[in-house]
């Protein structure tokens, strides 16, 4: 469902007529070479396409245009190759629509020391000439990504790969639709907010959809359909022979199936349920939401349409590496003064992507929406780095507040838990975490990643022009409730 092959970066560098035809070829030459280098670099997800060398304000313009309206280009990349007079950038940053990155390279590695004369000078002059495009860039108040270092260094690399991944869930997030099955859970007020802000700043339209909408999908699913979604099921999961001829498993498979079919018939990459909006469905879709998530659906529970499309983005940002990303929330706490803790979950609706293990399929009743016992997977989630994201409404902006967290191994098994569940240890503690995030208004569902970093969600916010909290090793209470004072007068 997420393909970085339809993506393209341009590659675009500047210099200037000043130092002559011989020098523009060989800066030319340079500039398609490290186009390429960075194209065939194993972690850049996307392919880097080179553009004609930028020598003047015409055609730094018609290329900002062009690649506004180029549905394959997320992004551009920019390297000042020698000189580059910024006023000549003027006109064609004043018209940029898409994210870009500064890369403040040079094609060579080290200083030619025995060699060096002025023609090596002239042309490598990206030490200053890149200082330069900073101060029209700062000078215009606009947002983009600065990476230093050599191009073939792989911490430089790195760097991209993070910001182009960033760059592709803001492509992806334009023009998206979000189903929303239902509306809000009663009386909650975090899932509220405007969507139509949310539709101007990020590009996504989020709209209702009535159950009957849905149950006629589920309705037309084939017996045989049915029949070979479950055979899938037994090959994939832990499965007992209960399980299989439980009456609910085919309602679960049914479900999944015609949810599947309503995005796909409308081409949504997003969606929302609650359990307050069931009528016509046997059960609260379950199985079904986690394996959808696991295709790379964004999703949120009691009609959390903003979670939904965060977790869609995050799911962008981390196609094709290990670790998953997953719909949460903190459900729990362990307050043992040896070392307090978080249990991660929700009702059913967990992404298996994050699962240590091969996950049980199981069915249980639900103490909560008054229908019929639905399927689900049920694990652990294995130890490691991860992150906790919350997008809000503060009703002038949007904020997002992330948590870095070490998600640990339970204490002991959970055998009467029946529900996918993490359990982790927030940084730099749960007493100072829990009142940051608490103080930001950070909401009870999150984006949960094992994939990603901060640095991802760092880029992705600053594409965004959005708010961003960040609670991590470093963070205090009182430094983040500073910042939120300073957030609060600068926006």
């Amino acid at each position: 469902m997420i393909d970085f092959k339809k993506n393209e970066v341009w590659f675009l560098t500047g210099s200037q007529h000043l130092y002559g035809p011989e020098t523009l070829q060989k800066v030319e030459k340079d500039s398609q070479e490290i186009a390429k280098g960075l194209s065939e670099a194993d972690e850049i997800p996307v392919q880097i396409v080179y553009k004609p060398v930028l020598t003047t304000s015409e055609s730094i313009y018609n290329i900002m245009l062009e690649a506004n309206s180029s549905e394959k280009c997320i992004g551009l990349i920019t390297w000042m190759h020698t000189f580059s007079p910024a006023k000549m950038w003027i006109a064609g940053l004043k018209v940029l629509q898409k994210p870009f990155a500064h890369l403040h390279t040079q094609f060579s590695q080290d200083i030619p020391w025995s060699k060096i004369d002025m023609d090596f000078m002239n042309l490598n002059q990206s030490a200053h000439g890149g200082r330069e495009f900073g101060y029209i860039c700062s000078r215009m108040k606009i947002n983009r990504k600065v990476i230093t270092g050599h191009w073939q260094d792989k911490r430089v690399q790195h760097k991209l790969s993070v910001w182009i991944r960033a760059a592709a869930a803001w492509h992806d997030a334009k023009g998206a639709k979000l189903a929303r099955f239902g509306d809000n859970m009663r009386e909650v007020a975090v899932t509220e907010g405007d969507k139509v802000e949310a539709q101007i700043r990020f590009g996504y339209s989020v709209n209702g959809y009535g159950l009957g909408d849905l149950v006629k999908f589920v309705d037309g699913i084939p017996d045989a359909s049915v029949d070979k979604l479950i055979d899938e099921y037994k090959d994939k999961y832990i499965i007992t022979d209960e399980v299989l001829n439980h009456k609910g498993l085919k309602d679960s498979a049914r479900i999944e199936l015609g949810i599947r079919a309503f995005l796909q018939d409308g081409g949504f990459k997003a969606f929302t349920t609650t359990f307050e909006n069931l009528t016509g469905l046997k059960q609260l879709p379950g199985i079904a939401v986690q394996r959808l998530m696991a295709d790379g659906y964004g999703f949120g529970a009691e009609g959390d349409w903003k979670t939904a499309a965060l977790l869609r983005s995050m799911k962008v940002m981390s196609a094709g590496l290990p670790g998953g990303t997953s719909f949460m929330e903190d459900y729990t706490y362990h307050l043992d003064p040896a070392g307090n803790k978080v249990l991660g979950s929700h009702m059913l609706e967990i992404c298996e992507s994050i699962a240590s293990d091969k996950p049980k399929l199981e069915i249980h009743p639900l103490s909560i929406g008054g229908k019929e016992d639905p399927a689900r997977l049920v694990f652990n989630v294995a130890a490691g780095e991860a992150i906790n994201v919350s997008v809000i409404d503060m009703g002038n902006r949007f904020r997002m507040i992330l948590n870095e967290v070490e998600v640990i191994d339970p204490d002991e098994d959970l055998p009467k838990l029946p529900v996918a569940r993490a359990l982790w240890v927030p940084k730099p503690d749960l007493e100072t975490a829990a009142e940051s995030w608490i103080y930001a208004g950070g909401a009870h569902h999150t984006g949960f990643s094992k994939a990603i970093t901060a640095g991802y969600i760092q880029d992705f916010a600053e594409i965004a022009g959005i708010e961003l909290i960040e609670i991590n090793d470093s963070s205090t209470v009182s430094s983040i409730k500073k910042e939120i004072k300073w957030n609060d007068l600068s926006y």
